[in-house]
Formats: structure tokens, sequence, C-alpha cells
């Protein structure tokens, strides 16, 4: 069996993805707007992507700055596009006034996706409790992995909560693949390897010129090279 970590990397269009696939980045995350922290891109952007790149790729379906879901049918016929410009995975997260798992509307959603795999993001680090939120997601279709820093301030602050969350892998609710992004610097990885963690998402991290340019291949490169010999 392969021990080689995955590397995601958060992609705004075709030329990034294909840097971050020379790289050597194993799937993307299709975002855009990053001030706003990402939200659905453009069916002709992943169309576009998926053109241009054979790598998997998670798209994003969310519609505004925040983690409320605000318009669950806009969500619902936005993942319907998605899947018609060709995506078959997926990146949401809802939470509710009071920090809980919207699960009606993440309910809603995956009914859309219909079996395809998908990630929840960070809105776990907004979460008043993420131990419910797990629970409470446990056994929704296709929920395979969640995106988190371990707090929402980033890696530096969530780093016990990784690893805590990481030797619990198994128990109810901790069955999906931790996937570290959020603050997360090449310095974190041996520990974090160390734990048993094995997928990484990088984005500002993996452009040399920031959120100003593209995606980086040596950047990428560099990142693959650590987890490789990590």
């Amino acid at each position: 069996m392969s021990t080689r970590a995955l590397l995601e990397v958060i992609a705004l269009d075709a030329e990034d993805a294909i840097a971050a696939r020379a790289g050597g980045a194993d799937r993307l995350e299709l975002v855009t707007d990053m001030a706003a922290d990402g939200l659905t891109p453009s069916a002709g952007t992943v169309a576009a992507i998926r053109a241009a790149v054979d790598i998997p790729l998670r798209v994003m379906l969310r519609l505004a700055d925040g983690f409320a879901a605000a318009d669950v049918d806009r969500l619902v016929r936005a993942a319907g596009e998605m899947r018609g410009a060709g995506a078959e995975e997926f990146v949401l997260g809802f939470l509710d006034a009071h920090g809980g798992v919207d699960l009606d509307a993440v309910e809603r959603v995956v009914a859309a996706l219909d079996g395809c795999r998908w990630t929840f993001h960070r809105a776990i680090d907004r979460a008043a409790d993420r131990d419910a939120l797990r629970k409470q997601l446990d056994g929704l279709p296709g929920l395979d992995t969640y995106l988190t820093a371990g707090a929402a301030t980033g890696v530096d602050d969530g780093f016990p909560t990784l690893l805590a969350e990481a030797a619990r892998h198994g128990e109810q609710g901790y069955e999906p693949r931790i996937l570290v992004g959020g603050g997360l610097r090449l310095d974190h990885v041996p520990s974090l390897r160390a734990a048993g963690i094995d997928a990484f998402h990088i984005g500002g991290a993996a452009r040399s010129e920031g959120w100003s340019g593209p995606v980086s291949a040596e950047a990428v490169g560099e990142w693959r090279r650590v987890l490789d010999g990590a």
C-alpha cells in the first residue's frame, strides 16, 4: 500500500491547475474570490480546468462569505451546474446562527450530489462543538474528509486539536480523513505525519507571489518533496 501523502492545492483557473499538477499536486480545490475565502466558481471555469488536467478536483459549494447556507435552493442548483460541467467531488459546510451544523442545508445539498464524495470544510473550525458536529454528520453519503486547521486562527493554535482528532480515527464521527489546511507551513509537516495525518491543503503557500500571482509549480514542488520525505 502506498504511503504517499495527499497534497491538495487551491486553483482559481486552468493556469493554476496546470502548474499545481506539474508541481506534484494530487488533487485540486476549485474556488473563486479568495477575498471571501473561496466561493463557488463558474461552470465554465470548472469545465476548463477539467479539460486542462486529469487529476481529481473538488469544487467549492459556497455562495457568500461566512458559513451560513443562506439560499439552499441556489446551492442545490449550483451543485447540478457543477456536475454538468464535469465535477465529481465537492467541498461544502454550513453552520447555523449558534455555531451548530446546519444539518438540513447540508443534507439537501448532499442529496443533490447523489453519492459524490465531498469534504466538510473549515466551518468545523468555527463550530461551537466540533465533536457534536462530527457525530451529527456521521454516515452522510460521500463524506470522506474534514478540511481543518484545528482552530479558527490556524494550525499553530489548532495543533493540539489536530493531534487529538487524529488519535481518535476510527471512532464514530472520526472515520473521515483529516485534511490539514489554514496557516499550514512546511515545518508543521513532520509532527503531523508522525501523528498519522496524511493529507495537506495549501493555497497562498502554493504561490510565490501570494494571492496576487498564479500557482507556482516550483512552490508546489517544494511541498511535494517535503511530504515525500517526511
